[in-house]
């Protein structure tokens, strides 16, 4: 015989309260420690080092100026060019001058030919003197026109080899190899020459193979510097430095450092150094900013782990550690430069024994159980499929 609706309605809502209490009777299982990968601190050798800001400046600088007056007949360079040692740069009219070196050997030939009737004069009286035909007075005018004559042949073979200098210095010529800038004075304006501060500047020529870069640093580390040296000047023992540009994230160029000065600033406490580079596909150009690195220390074994370890609390940076009982406990370090490969150094607060959470940092907190994975051999990154170098 069928149930009434109510009696089967009465009969399911005890089922479900009989299920209730059951579920209510029997606790929920606990989850498993979260899984984390672990690896030991490597041990490397390197090197701390010091960067620095600084520009490049040419080994040599010069400013093309004319030696004499006159105008500016040709330019044979174009602007910006690269130019070598005694190339021919500029020309001023040498008309004038050739006048001025014909007219000194005219006045050389007459010094000379009075010098050769001077001295036939002078042969003559001492001829004239052994038989006493002259008196002695006549004699010594005529040693005096000798030597008037030659003073004569002398001060016109310097005005000929002056006048030789000035036409030789109407073609102006690279005193330098480098790259040459723009042309300052047109062709047909007058040129100002000689010695004196008014002087009409013509181009600027720096060279650029080798190049130099200079920088300042403070005293501190001019005193660290020179103890890591053990006192050796640089000129004599340079030291290696790299450098990289701004549009660059690696110090791939190498150079030395060769210069450091004699005083220090007293107005900024600073003290100016200088490196010098290769420059063979002119790259570097002086006034250009650079970054440099110096070594700052004597090689040294230190501990790194990967970068991706290291966390921040507030102004303190700690690493996650597993100890035996695979419990996280954090461990406040002091950290070193970045090597090579991701890896940072840590110079205090770490032992080389520890197990440090390499991969899962979100998944672990200090204090609570983790399963440990795979143990990254020291130095490889992080990750179940790390290998041994």
């Amino acid at each position: 015989m069928p149930r009434p609706p109510k009696a089967l309605a009465a009969l399911a809502l005890a089922v479900a309260l009989a299920a209730c209490g059951e579920s209510q009777k029997q606790p929920a299982a606990a989850p498993p420690p979260p899984a984390v990968t672990v690896a030991k601190p490597a041990t490397r050798t390197v090197v701390d080092h010091d960067e620095y800001v600084g520009r490049f400046v040419a080994v040599d600088s010069v400013e093309i100026r004319s030696r004499v007056s006159g105008y500016l007949d040709n330019v044979h360079f174009r602007d910006g060019q690269t130019v070598n040692q005694g190339d021919l740069l500029f020309t001023i009219d040498r008309r004038s001058f050739q006048n001025a070196i014909d007219q000194a050997r005219a006045n050389l030939a007459q010094a000379r030919a009075n010098l050769a009737f001077a001295e036939a004069d002078l042969a003559r009286a001492q001829t004239l003197m052994k038989e006493r035909t002259i008196s002695e007075q006549v004699f010594e005018q005529r040693v005096q026109s000798q030597r008037i004559a030659q003073a004569s042949v002398a001060a016109n073979e310097a005005l000929v080899r002056q006048a030789t200098l000035d036409l030789d210095f109407t073609e102006l010529r690279a005193p330098v190899s480098g790259r040459i800038g723009d042309r300052r004075v047109s062709p047909g304006n007058l040129v100002t020459g000689g010695t004196s501060g008014n002087t009409s500047l013509l181009a600027i020529i720096v060279s650029l193979d080798p190049i130099r870069f200079e920088f300042t640093f403070d005293e501190a580390s001019y005193l660290r510097y020179k103890r890591i040296q053990g006192g050796v000047e640089a000129r004599d023992n340079t030291v290696p430095v790299e450098l990289r540009l701004i549009d660059e994230a690696n110090y791939t160029h190498k150079g030395a450092l060769n210069f450091v000065d004699n005083v220090i600033d007293r107005s900024t406490g600073t003290i100016r150094g200088r490196a010098e580079f290769e420059n063979p596909k002119s790259v570097f150009t002086p006034g250009m900013f650079g970054r440099l690195r110096v070594p700052a220390s004597p090689p040294y074994q230190a501990l790194v782990v990967p970068e991706v370890a290291i966390g921040t609390e507030q102004a303190r940076k700690f690493v996650l550690t597993v100890d035996a009982e695979n419990t996280v406990r954090p461990k406040y370090v002091q950290l070193g430069q970045l090597a090579d490969g991701g890896m940072r150094v840590i110079k205090e607060g770490l032992a080389a024994d520890d197990r440090v959470i390499v991969n899962g940092m979100a998944r672990a907190r200090p204090g609570i159980k983790v399963t440990p994975q795979t143990e990254g051999a020291p130095g490889t990154p992080p990750g179940p499929q790390a290998k041994t170098d």
